[in-house]
């Protein structure tokens, strides 16, 4: 199975999706061709370490669900509740809200990981990732935005 990596690119700002072949392949952008071949250095072990985009080792667990179809579960199941309470049927109510529970929690368990660089936000899908990849820091994301924060400041000259 291929390696996907979602990202935008650091040069036109365009949201591309790579699949390089072999997986420590050129990342390469079709629109400005910008490339980065630092393929080698970012796998450890067979374990991706670094974000193949920008290389920043600080990488998060997650898990590789789409967004758009939690969304829809969570909106079909309230709006058939809903339905459900006005027709004055609280059991049905309630059984709708449980087999989208029970349904949201069987997609979870199935539904493999992703990692998802903090500095530039690349996810990288189907890849082999280490069990010491952790989940999502609420403190390294903070400095990550307050480092992009300061960055576009100097920048700008604001």
């Amino acid at each position: 199975m291929a390696t996907h990596i979602i990202f935008q690119c650091p040069v036109c700002q365009t949201r591309r999706l790579a699949s390089p072949d072999p997986v420590e392949g050129v990342i390469r952008c079709g629109e400005c061709n910008w490339t980065r071949n630092e393929g080698i250095h970012d796998f450890a072990d067979g374990h991706l370490c670094r974000c193949r985009i920008c290389g920043c080792q600080d990488l998060w667990r997650q898990k590789d669900f789409p967004p758009a179809l939690g969304l829809a579960l969570v909106a079909t199941a309230a709006v058939l509740s809903c339905i459900a309470w006005a027709m004055y049927r609280p059991a049905l109510a309630i059984g709708i809200l449980m087999v989208a529970g029970l349904i949201d929690m069987v997609l979870y368990t199935m539904m493999g990981d992703m990692l998802v660089c903090y500095r530039c936000g690349a996810r990288h899908r189907r890849t082999a990732i280490d069990d010491q990849h952790p989940r999502f820091d609420l403190e390294t994301a903070e400095r990550y935005r307050q480092q992009d924060l300061k960055q576009r400041q100097i920048t700008h000259g604001t």
